[in-house]
């Protein structure tokens, strides 16, 4: 019997949608991950980019747990002498609202030219309106605890 390898011409890609409001940050993550990287697919190969496009809307609406709001940091550097940067959650969700959520989704993807490829198929708007309406985006529902 010999085993199925997904051919990147192969590959039927599909555009969805999904609403991050009042969505848990590291669970709306994690879905957005698996069907980025395509492993909601029978057809799934860890070597090629399978995934589909995700479009998530309402990304400032996202919800945190505990006291990440006042506690988490997010760190970046210029590379040039005295270019490091610390700024808060909440302080962030005021700035860019759709970076929280570029970033939880990027640290989920692999740290390879094809989790950057992944990454160039999700797109994130802060609020409900989006330009990508003509590629007709199904809504992708996210299960919440206890329904």
């Amino acid at each position: 019997m010999k085993s199925y390898c997904a051919k990147p011409q192969d590959v039927d890609r599909k555009w969805y949608v999904i609403d991050a409001e009042g969505q848990v940050l590291g669970r709306l993550a994690t879905k957005v991950a698996s069907v980025l990287r395509g492993k909601n697919k029978p057809q799934f190969t860890p070597h090629v980019d399978t995934g589909d496009f995700v479009v998530v809307v309402n990304a400032e609406k996202i919800k945190v747990t505990g006291n990440k709001e006042q506690q988490k940091l997010y760190r970046r550097h210029s590379g040039f002498p005295g270019g490091f940067k610390e700024e808060m959650l909440q302080h962030l969700r005021l700035r860019r609202p759709e970076a929280i959520v570029e970033r939880a989704i990027r640290g989920m993807l692999p740290h390879t030219s094809l989790g950057d490829r992944q990454f160039t198929k999700l797109k994130v708007y802060a609020g409900t309106e989006h330009p990508h309406k003509s590629q007709n985006p199904e809504t992708l529902k996210l299960i919440e605890k206890g329904q």
